[in-house]
């Protein structure tokens, strides 16, 4: 009976974690098409499959939302349908403001980078305070923070330690910070 406890733990961890990458690539994938739908925009061509396209956006959350178990991924990708909707208007300038969005980093990267710039544990509400400060053109929610947080420690990117009921979190690199700090130093400036 103990080893089918710990067999069903294991699978249950693995699945969790097929899962969280399956969701990244689908939010990746999201803002590829978002980002390739303003450059269009920007560029001046008008195309019927463009304006329908945007209609298409929302529903992919919404497919996702199908699986029962996937309350807290289903929240994410909500709000990440939201940010990317906020996005598109802003990208409707010249094609060199389009060139630039295209080239911001990911949030992952974004909080990957907080985290191994930071010596001390960071809980997800302070990692979103500082991300907002920095970014002000970015629409961070906590919610979307605490879940990409998660998806990092499920990848051992990233360490999530318990101090009462607060739950904070370290970067895996603290071994590397020398060589961490310039990468860091170079995507802020």
């Amino acid at each position: 009976m103990t080893g089918d406890l710990e067999r069903n733990t294991k699978e249950q961890e693995r699945i969790g974690q097929e899962i969280e990458a399956l969701q990244e690539q689908l939010h990746a994938l999201q803002h590829d098409h978002t980002v390739l739908v303003n450059m269009q925009q920007a560029l001046g061509s008008a195309n019927p499959a463009t304006e329908a396209d945007p209609a298409t956006a929302p529903s992919v959350p919404h497919q996702a939302s199908a699986e029962p178990k996937q309350s807290k991924p289903k929240k994410a990708a909500a709000t990440s349908a939201k940010k990317t909707a906020s996005k598109k208007p802003a990208a409707k300038a010249p094609s060199a403001k389009a060139s630039t969005a295209a080239t911001k980093p990911t949030l992952v990267d974004l909080i990957r980078g907080h985290l191994e710039q930071e010596s001390e544990p960071r809980s997800a509400a302070e990692i979103t305070t500082a991300l907002t400060q920095a970014h002000p053109d970015r629409s961070v929610k906590t919610t979307v923070v605490r879940t990409t947080l998660e998806g990092l420690v499920a990848k051992s990117h990233a360490h999530r330690t318990k101090q009462g009921s607060s739950v904070f979190y370290t970067t895996t690199a603290t071994s590397e910070p020398a060589a961490a700090e310039p990468q860091q130093e170079a995507v802020a400036g």
